[in-house]
C-alpha cells in the first residue's frame, strides 16, 4: 500500500460518526418510525407467474370492520406505453407505473394487483384475501432459453425485435476494429457458453416506509432507500402529486447494494394515506423481499477469445444475454462496456441483449453487469493462458490497458491503475505462497480481474460553522458505504481541526439542494466535491473577518491548523483567531458563518481490481471452501482506509456467495422456491476466510482530494477467480453458477471434458 503521509486526517482510520447509534440500537430505520393514529398496509399479490387481469372485486375487503383504504392500478398514474418512453434517471416510468402495481396483466408471481389499510396489520391481511381477482392464467417463461424460443409467450405484444414480437427488448453493443480479421492473425481461439443463475442483492433491511398525507396534500416519507429525491419524485410521478409538496425523510439503511434504487411501497402506501386520511405503515416481509423486489439478471454468455503465439490478444467477442424480468432494464450495460475493458483489445465486438420473463424486474445490484460479464471473460482469458503455457497474470499484464488505450466504450484512458494491480498481485505473499496440504482435500487457485465504470452527478452540500465554533456538514446521500466518514475527515483536514469536531448529517429533500442517488460509486466522489467547494468558501469568509479585525487585505491572512493567520511578518505581528473564536464573533462581523454548493460533478475515473483466491475441494462431497482470498485495488486515494477495506471485503463475500451457493430456485409453477434466508444460502461468518486487502493508491487528479469510487470493483472478480481456482484445485471447468455442491458433483462425476482447440 502506498501511504498518504502529508495529512492530519485523510487516509485516517477514523471512528465511524454513525457507530456508537449503531451498536447501541439507537438508529432509527424506517421500520422503528411510528406516527399518532398510524394505521398498517399490505399489498395483495399475483399468485401466477402470467396472467391477464379481466377483474377485481374490492367490495368485501372494503366493507371489513378497520379496513381505511383500498387501491389498484386505476389509482396510479398511468404512463401509456404508445406515448414513449418517460425517463426518471435509468427507469421508464411506463415501467415502474406498471410494476408497482400490475395493469393489465400480471407479469410474475409477487406482482402486487391492490393494496389495503387497516388499523391491524392482521385486518389488512385478512383484507387482501377478500379482494376477488378474475385470472386468466397465460403461458410463461423464466428461464433466458425458454424466453427466446419461437413458439415462447411474449409478455409485452407491443414489443418487436428484427420486425416480429419478442422478449428481447433492448441490445447495445461496443465495437473497435474487425474482429473477423483478428481472429484470423490467432493461434488460439477458445470460445465458451455460460450460465448465471439470478441472485439477490440480500441486505438484511427488508423495504419499509411511513407516509403521512396532511388535508392540503403535504406529504411526509421516511423510507429506507438509497436516495430520498428518488423516492420523491418517483412517488410524485405515480401518485400525480407535485414534488413540492413531497419531503422525503431518509432513514439510516440497513444495506441496499443497488437494490433499493427504486420504489415498491412508497407510491402505495401515499395513495392509501390519502384515501384514509390516517399515517399508512407498510413493511415488507422476508418472503416479499425475495419475490418481488429485483434481484440482479441471470444470463447466458458467449465468450470468444483469440490470441498469438507469443501472448497477444488480437480479438474478441463477447455475446451477453441477461433476464430483465417482467420489464425492460437489465443491466446490458456493464455486461457488454465493463467486461474486456482491463484489456488493450484491437479487435473486439462486446454485444449485451435485454430479455423479458416472468419473473420480478430486475435491480441494480454492486456494478450491475459486470460481475456478469467478468465471469465468462475471466474464466476464457485462463483457458487462453494456459493454452499459451502462460502465468495468468503475466498473461494478463502483456495484455493490460494502460494510459493512452482506447476502451471499446468509448474513452481513451488518462493515467489508470491496472497494471499496478495485477504487478501487486503478482508480488504479494499470497500469490508466492505454496498451496500448503490439504489433509486429502484438493486445492487450488485462481486470479481474474475487474472493471467499473464508477460516476459522477448531481450532489449537494451545506456547511455551517455553529456558534461555540464547531461544524456541522449537511448532505443529501444515504450513506452506505461509509461517506460521512470520510466527508468528516475531508472537512476537518481543510479546516485543520479535529475530526470529532465535524458532525455529518443527511439531509431530507426540503433542508438541502437536490442529490442523486447514492449509487455507482459515486457519493463519496461527488459529495467530497461540493463539500470541499463549500468549505473553502467558509475559510475565504473566515479570512475576510479576520483581517477585518487586524484591518489588513483578506489577502494578506492565511487559514492552518484551525485559526487566521497574519500570511508573512509584513502583514503584522497579530495573535492568531481561532474558529472557536471567530464564531463567537460571528453576530457582530456580518452574521452566521456558512456556506453551500450544488453541482452535476464530472471527471469521475473508471476503477481496477485483480484478485487471488485459493479454495479447498471435498470431492467426496463436492464441497468447495474459499480458504484464502486477496483482493488488490486501484483506490484512487483512500480518505478512510478502514471503509475502503471494508468495501473491499464487502464485495468479495457477496462474490463468493455468488459463486458457491446463491441463486433462485424456481418450481414447475413458476414460483421461487426459496424465498428466505434459510433456504436462499449466502455466506456467513464460518464460510469466509480472512479477506486481505492491497491498496493501490493512484490519485484521480480530476478531484480535489484525488478519489476514486471503490463500492463497485470488488465484486466484479470474484465469480471468476473463485472459478478459475476450483479448475486449478479439480482440472474440470465449470461454465454454470453457482458451483455448489450438486453441480460440483455432476462435474466431477461426468465424462472427462474435451481440450480447448
Amino acid at each position: 500500500m502506498n501511504v498518504v503521509t502529508n495529512n492530519k486526517w485523510i487516509g485516517q482510520r477514523t471512528i465511524r460518526p454513525d457507530g456508537m447509534d449503531k451498536v447501541t440500537g439507537r438508529a432509527q430505520f424506517a421500520a422503528d418510525t411510528t406516527m399518532p393514529g398510524m394505521i398498517w398496509g399490505k399489498v395483495l399479490r399475483s399468485p401466477h407467474p402470467h396472467a391477464r387481469i379481466k377483474s377485481i372485486d374490492t367490495s368485501k375487503a372494503e366493507k371489513l370492520p378497520g379496513v381505511k383504504a383500498v387501491v389498484t392500478s386505476k389509482d396510479i398514474v398511468d404512463f401509456p406505453i404508445e406515448k414513449g418512453a418517460v425517463m426518471l434517471g435509468i427507469q421508464d416510468m411506463r415501467w415502474m407505473c406498471r410494476n408497482v402495481m400490475a395493469r393489465d396483466k400480471a407479469l410474475f408471481p409477487g406482482h402486487p394487483v391492490a393494496a389495503v389499510a387497516a388499523t391491524t396489520e392482521a385486518i389488512a391481511e385478512e383484507a387482501c384475501k377478500l379482494i376477488e381477482v378474475d385470472y386468466e392464467v397465460l403461458p410463461w417463461s423464466i428461464e433466458i432459453d425458454d424466453a427466446l424460443k419461437p413458439d415462447a409467450p411474449v409478455l409485452h405484444e407491443f414489443n418487436k425485435f428484427d420486425g416480429k414480437p419478442s422478449n428481447i427488448v433492448g441490445r447495445l453493443e461496443h465495437k473497435k476494429g474487425d474482429i473477423a480479421e483478428g481472429f484470423k492473425k490467432a493461434d488460439v481461439v477458445i470460445e465458451r457458453t455460460f450460465t448465471t443463475r439470478p441472485v439477490h442483492q440480500g441486505y438484511i433491511e427488508p423495504h419499509a416506509c411511513l407516509i403521512s398525507v396532511a388535508p392540503d396534500g403535504k406529504t411526509t416519507i421516511w423510507s429506507s432507500s438509497q436516495g430520498q429525491f428518488m423516492v420523491r419524485a418517483m412517488t410524485a410521478y405515480l401518485t400525480g402529486i407535485p414534488q413540492s409538496d413531497i419531503r422525503a425523510i431518509p432513514a439510516e439503511i440497513g444495506g441496499g447494494f443497488g437494490g433499493k434504487t427504486i420504489v415498491y411501497l412508497e407510491p402505495l402506501a401515499t395513495l392509501l394515506a390519502k384515501k384514509s386520511g390516517r399515517p399508512v405503515k407498510m413493511v415488507m416481509t422476508r418472503e416479499e423481499v425475495m419475490r418481488a423486489t429485483g434481484p440482479t439478471s441471470g444470463s447466458k454468455s458467449t465468450v470468444t477469445i483469440g490470441a498469438t503465439k507469443d501472448g497477444k490478444i488480437v480479438a474478441a467477442h463477447g455475446t451477453f444475454y441477461l433476464q430483465a424480468g417482467a420489464f425492460p432494464g437489465s443491466p446490458i450495460r456493464g455486461a457488454a462496456g465493463c467486461s474486456f475493458t482491463p484489456y488493450d483489445i484491437p479487435n473486439l465486438l462486446s454485444e449485451g441483449y435485454d430479455v423479458c420473463s416472468n419473473r420480478s424486474k430486475v435491480a441494480a445490484y454492486r456494478a450491475p453487469g459486470a460481475p456478469i460479464g467478468a465471469y465468462a471473460v475471466e474464466c476464457v482469458l485462463d483457458e487462453v493462458a494456459e493454452a499459451l503455457k502462460m502465468d495468468p497474470l503475466d498473461f494478463r499484464l502483456k495484455n493490460a490497458a494502460k494510459e493512452g488505450t482506447k476502451a471499446a466504450h468509448g474513452p481513451v484512458f488518462p493515467r489508470i491503475g491496472y497494471i499496478e494491480t495485477v504487478e501487486a498481485a503478482k508480488a504479494s505473499p499470497h500469490y508466492a505462497a505454496p498451496l500448503g496440504d490439504g489433509h486429502g482435500k484438493l486445492r487450488g487457485r485462481g486470479v481474474a480481474s475487474g472493471f467499473w465504470f464508477n460516476a459522477g452527478g448531481e450532489s449537494s452540500a451545506q456547511v455551517n460553522i455553529t456558534e461555540d465554533g464547531n461544524v456541522v456538514v449537511t448532505t443529501g446521500h444515504p450513506d452506505i458505504g461509509g461517506s460521512r466518514a470520510g466527508i468528516a475527515n475531508i472537512c476537518a483536514e481543510l479546516l485543520g481541526i479535529d475530526y470529532r469536531r465535524v458532525s455529518v448529517i443527511i439531509g431530507d429533500t426540503q433542508t438541502v439542494g437536490f442529490s442523486n442517488l447514492t449509487g455507482g460509486s459515486r457519493v463519496l466522489f461527488a459529495s467530497s466535491m461540493v463539500v470541499t467547494q463549500s468549505t473553502e468558501k467558509i475559510i475565504q469568509t473566515l479570512r475576510e473577518r479576520a483581517a477585518k479585525i487586524w484591518e489588513i487585505d483578506p489577502e494578506a491572512v492565511k487559514w492552518e491548523n484551525g485559526a487566521a493567520h497574519p500570511a508573512s511578518p509584513n502583514a503584522g505581528q497579530f495573535e492568531p483567531l481561532t474558529l472557536e473564536e471567530l464564531a463567537e464573533k460571528a453576530p457582530a462581523m456580518g452574521g452566521p458563518i456558512g456556506a453551500g454548493v450544488q453541482l452535476n460533478t464530472q471527471g469521475a475515473d473508471g476503477g481496477f481490481g485483480t484478485h487471488v483466491c485459493d479454495v479447498e475441494v471435498d470431492v467426496d462431497l463436492g464441497i468447495a471452501r474459499v480458504i484464502r482470498y486477496t483482493a488488490v485495488q486501484d483506490v484512487g486515494r483512500a480518505i478512510h482506509p478502514g471503509y475502503v477495506e471494508g468495501q473491499l471485503q464487502g464485495g468479495v463475500a457477496q462474490g463468493i456467495g455468488w459463486a458457491l451457493n446463491e441463486e433462485y430456485i424456481y418450481t414447475k409453477e413458476g414460483k421461487v422456491d426459496n424465498p428466505g434466508f434459510l433456504d436462499y444460502r449466502m455466506p456467513v461468518c464460518s464460510d469466509l476466510p480472512m479477506i486481505d486487502c492491497i491498496m493501490v493508491e493512484i490519485p484521480n487528479p480530476k478531484h480535489p482530494q484525488g478519489v476514486k469510487g471503490v463500492g463497485e470493483v470488488p465484486l466484479v472478480p470474484v465469480m471468476a477467480a473463485v472459478a478459475n481456482a476450483i479448475y486449478n484445485a479439480l482440472g474440470k471447468r465449470f461454465y454454470a453458477l453457482p458451483m455448489s455442491p450438486p453441480k460440483v458433483l455432476e462435474v466431477l462425476e461426468a465424462p472427462t471434458q474435451q481440450a480447448a482447440e
